[in-house]
């Protein structure tokens, strides 16, 4: 891994090499002091499939209007943006491709993903396909400064080099939580179609989600040698953090009429999170140091 490459004061473009930490990954890595979180797992290999094809897709449409930006400061973070995503992606092809070794079907789901995306995207004006984007990249950050604000998330993570992936991941989607929306106001984006948006994938990303974790885990025999563990591991996900009430009104904030993603104050958090990650003692500052 590299050190971070600072693109822009607040949305930062990094380039981890997580390889060693991924290097033993077992098939079950989730679970509070062991990996029996079975669910859980399968929930966190459906995300990492879905991250590549649909970062792809929020890189495509917030490229295809920066000629129609006029800020030069929004113009520097949608440059971050877009160099932050491509590491996003890159990183989760890396994860998957080990995912996949012990069964995961997340080749499957990222074409899926990929093919959605592109026939939706094809039917949509610019300024849709940006409303989507941007209702997305909350969902994205709302997820993510879960698990950077709430310890109890992150006890879920069973292997430190999948937690380390999640928790860079989730500081740069902290970082950059306002580009899009922001390039959606600057291009005349409206309020109305900014929240339909947002109901629509509401429904559409909860239904993608759920149907592809309980189609991987059905398909899973190792699961169902242990039925009782594998039954266990729902109600384990059903009490984390990421389905919780305060998550599920942070979401429903974004179709408050003026709502702006900075409503939310992270700053101290992504401060301290910058320092855990990649300062003079940071975990993955340390890993470069190794591999070097």
């Amino acid at each position: 891994m590299s050190n971070a490459t600072i693109t822009h004061d607040r949305v930062q473009v990094r380039h981890p090499a997580l390889d060693d930490p991924l290097a033993d990954l077992p098939k079950y890595f989730m679970g509070v002091d062991a990996p029996d979180e079975v669910v859980g797992c399968h929930l966190i290999a459906v995300l990492s499939a879905i991250f590549p094809p649909g970062e792809d897709f929020f890189v495509r449409s917030v490229a295809r209007v920066r000629h129609r930006v006029g800020d030069p400061e929004l113009q520097a973070q949608v440059d971050a943006f877009i160099g932050q995503e491509d590491q996003h992606g890159e990183q989760h092809r890396r994860l998957n491709e080990r995912l996949a070794a012990h069964g995961y079907p997340v080749r499957r789901v990222s074409r899926f993903v990929d093919r959605v995306a592109r026939a939706v995207e094809g039917r949509l004006s610019p300024e849709a396909n940006l409303a989507v984007t941007a209702a997305l990249e909350h969902h994205t950050a709302v997820v993510a400064e879960t698990l950077l604000d709430i310890e109890a998330s992150r006890d879920h993570f069973a292997h430190d080099g999948v937690l380390a992936l999640f928790c860079w991941h989730a500081l740069e989607e902290s970082e950059h939580k306002a580009v899009a929306f922001d390039v959606y106001r600057e291009i005349g984006g409206t309020e109305a179609m900014r929240i339909r948006a947002m109901h629509v994938m509401n429904v559409l990303f909860a239904v993608e989600v759920a149907l592809a974790t309980a189609e991987s885990t059905l398909r899973d025999r190792d699961a169902w040698r242990h039925p009782v563990v594998t039954l266990r591991s729902v109600g384990a996900l059903a009490r984390s953090p990421f389905l919780s009430r305060r998550l599920v009104r942070r979401v429903a904030d974004y179709l408050d009429q003026g709502f702006h993603p900075d409503d939310a104050d992270t700053e101290e958090m992504i401060a301290r999170w910058r320092r855990e990650l990649f300062g003079a003692d940071g975990r993955l500052v340390d890993t470069a140091a190794g591999a070097a």
